[in-house]
């Protein structure tokens, strides 16, 4: 009978934690699509105008992508059979890693399973007790909390603020420093400035590095993100990271920096030694997926032409948007039940449109994400700002 109490209340708090984001109306669930990614989305048997995907380019059910893959599969088959330092780094793999190297300009790559295995294992491989890692405060979940584990020392700066980091590096700089931004920032869809992180990092001699998840594929000189958009070159980046899962419609991930910080990183990152390859066949689908965002400048110009329409008609329209120029359109409503009661009612327009909560976004930021995509049309942007008009009405 001891036995038993003692088991009953044991993790009892699991309860006790659902039950509270349910309260807050923090609480979440998966919701099934039942559709490729594109321009509609199917759930529970209805169809919606997708506005929640980060498809930026629209290839993530592209024909060209989804023979690739099947080419690939048959070249290389499905699995990879390892990890990297065993059986699994294929030729798909080493042409994906040369096709990379070129087209973004960096000396040296390793491939990753995703972007948050990624950011982990560059603040776990670097930073010891010794270190300082000093983060924008919006950077993503996977570079704060990497930090937060960390046994290094961890700071922020206010978001986009050189005056602050400024500050912060004069207080506490040590020999192994690490400056990270992200380059687009995925819920605010501003950018980071680049340029002025570099003279930074350059003037206290630390490293910085760039989280380019959303700007790789979108910005730049045929896509190759938001250090060429800012006017300097992949490789004046100590580390540069991006993931394959956003603009070029696939998945997985990069870490790219010098031929010496990759052999570390290949020799001492647990989470990259430990970790079966990404799949050949995806491994070559990436490959391709690259080559067309190289190649393909009128998705670029497709993207820019709607995100310029859609902040046009809505400040005709009086709604207040973020500062963004970028696919990320965030429409800042405050009140998390606000900003639910909104999606909902999109919903029933026909729209999906996904509300933000803390604690992805900070307490009373709550908001509508609305992302564009290139296989979005003018008429769907003009439709959806007259919904977005109709509901902001009905709930005043």
């Amino acid at each position: 009978m001891m036995r038993q109490r003692q088991y009953k209340m044991a993790f009892e708090f699991i309860q006790h934690d659902l039950m509270q984001r349910k309260e807050n109306g923090l609480y979440r669930q998966s919701q099934i699509s039942e559709t490729a990614q594109g321009r509609y989305i199917k759930v529970a048997g209805k169809h919606y105008l997708n506005f929640s995907s980060n498809d930026y380019l629209g290839l993530a059910s592209d024909p060209h992508l989804i023979k690739a893959w099947q080419k690939g599969a048959q070249l290389f088959g499905v699995g990879s059979g390892g990890s990297y330092l065993v059986t699994g780094y294929q030729q798909a793999h080493a042409d994906l890693t040369a096709q990379l190297k070129e087209w973004l300009g960096v000396p040296a790559l390793a491939l990753f399973n995703s972007g948050y295995s990624a950011n982990q294992a560059i603040i776990k491989l670097l930073l010891d007790k010794n270190a300082l890692l000093v983060q924008d405060k919006l950077n993503h979940a996977s570079l704060i909390e990497a930090g937060v584990l960390s046994p290094c020392k961890m700071l922020r700066f206010k978001h986009n603020d050189m005056q602050h980091l400024n500050q912060l590096l004069k207080r506490s700089i040590k020999s192994d420093t690490l400056i990270i931004s992200e380059g687009v920032f995925s819920m605010d869809g501003d950018s980071a400035p680049i340029k002025k992180l570099h003279t930074q990092a350059k003037l206290f001699n630390a490293w910085l590095m760039i989280d380019d998840a959303h700007g790789l594929g979108v910005l730049g000189q045929q896509g190759q993100g938001s250090v060429v958009q800012a006017g300097l070159k992949n490789n004046a980046m100590h580390i540069y990271m991006a993931t394959f899962g956003k603009a070029l419609g696939v998945g997985g991930a990069f870490v790219a920096g010098s031929q010496d910080f990759i052999d570390h990183l290949t020799n001492f990152s647990k989470p990259y030694i430990y970790t079966t390859g990404l799949p050949p066949a995806m491994a070559y689908t990436i490959m391709i997926a690259s080559e067309m965002v190289a190649q393909d400048n009128w998705r670029r110009d497709k993207l820019q032409h709607l995100i310029t329409k859609f902040k046009y008609l809505a400040s005709q329209n009086g709604i207040l948007l973020a500062p963004s120029m970028t696919a990320i359109q965030p429409l800042i409503i405050g009140s998390t039940e606000k900003s639910i009661q909104m999606a909902t009612k999109l919903k029933e327009e026909g729209f999906w449109v996904t509300a933000i909560r803390p604690p992805t976004v900070p307490v009373g930021q709550s908001r509508l994400r609305i992302t564009l995509t290139t296989r979005h049309e003018l008429e769907d942007i003009k439709a959806l700002i007259k919904s977005i008009c109709l509901v902001l009405h009905d709930d005043k």
